[in-house]
């Protein structure tokens, strides 16, 4: 568990944030966050059954694959979440932690919880021996590029694609 950093002495944000491992009894209220994240980006809303897909993820194997992190502060309400997997880069020939989203709902913002999340998914990545984060965001979201950089990221010129796997043949 990550709580409020503090700077210069004093806390960066007004009350105490925890921010901390998903549990079962929240992933509701994660598929909710996730389903406002596909808003704000523009995207299709995940489709329903998503916090059963979650817990399947988080909670049903020794090992899994997915690690979710929420915001949380003093009076219990989640405010926000990130997620984060391990991930292969064939280049550079090991693991990278690949941070999938980071949300905070709106009236949370600028208060210092995004960079609690960040040192979060930084600490999941030390735990796993993982030296690297990536991840992405929309071309046109400049404030999360500027928290980006503040947090000291560099960014890279590629286009994310996807397609079903279950698709016609290559080239149709």
């Amino acid at each position: 568990m990550v709580r409020g950093r503090h700077e210069g002495g004093r806390p960066v944000t007004d009350t105490q944030v925890s921010v901390r491992h998903a549990r079962p009894g929240d992933l509701p209220e994660v598929a909710r966050l996730a389903a406002e994240h596909a808003a704000y980006e523009k995207a299709d809303p995940p489709s329903p059954g998503l916090a059963d897909r979650l817990h399947t993820l988080l909670f049903t194997t020794a090992t899994p694959r997915l690690r979710c992190l929420v915001a949380e502060p003093a009076d219990g309400t989640l405010v926000g979440y990130a997620t984060c997997e391990p991930a292969i880069s064939t280049w550079d020939g090991c693991e990278y932690l690949h941070m999938d989203c980071l949300y905070l709902r709106p009236g949370h913002r600028g208060l210092g919880l995004g960079p609690l999340l960040m040192d979060a998914v930084a600490a999941e990545a030390r735990a796993l021996g993982i030296a690297e984060i990536q991840w992405q965001t929309p071309v046109w979201n400049d404030g999360a590029i500027r928290f980006y950089r503040r947090q000291g990221a560099r960014e890279t010129d590629k286009l994310r694609f996807s397609r079903p796997s279950s698709s016609g043949p290559v080239g149709q």
